[in-house]
């Protein structure tokens, strides 16, 4: 299985890539989330290692099931060959209804087909009160007019 864009990436396909990551996320859909990533994907999120398709669906659907009305932006940061590596923020609400924006990086590694073999993320969380929130589309896919991470200055 492909999935372009493909690396060796440029400015312009790092950018698409992540942009398609950024999507599938906000599908909050494991299983299509999954699909990106090799079978035997390693993962290092947070404090939790990953590794394969199946723990990658079990995760996420952990996750999502934690953190309500997730909205993410991510922006590509620099790229190299096969690598891309990522400044990220999301926001989200857990079952009591306090907002939180959970800001991070990750460092993405390619095999040739464009599936991601390596995740490693390192991110951070801040409560934040539901006037101070700056993701407001509905759920789903990011409009395209609206701001980036560095254009809300985060």
């Amino acid at each position: 299985m492909s999935r372009p864009p493909l690396p060796p990436f440029t400015a312009e396909t790092a950018a698409q890539k992540a942009r398609m990551a950024e999507d599938a996320w906000n599908s909050r859909d494991p299983a299509r989330v999954a699909l990106a990533y090799t079978p035997d994907s390693q993962w290092r999120n947070r404090a939790e290692f990953i590794q394969g398709r199946d723990q990658i669906a079990a995760f996420l659907t952990r996750k999502w099931a934690r953190e309500l009305d997730y909205r993410l932006i991510k922006e590509v940061w620099a790229h190299h060959e096969n690598r891309i590596a990522v400044r990220f923020a999301y926001e989200w609400r857990d079952d009591s209804g306090q907002w939180f924006r959970s800001y991070g990086n990750e460092n993405w590694e390619f095999d040739e087909a464009g599936l991601m073999r390596l995740r490693i993320a390192s991110i951070n969380d801040r409560p934040i009160a539901a006037t101070d929130r700056a993701y407001h589309w509905p759920l789903g896919r990011r409009p395209d007019d609206h701001p980036s991470l560095s254009d809300l200055g985060l």
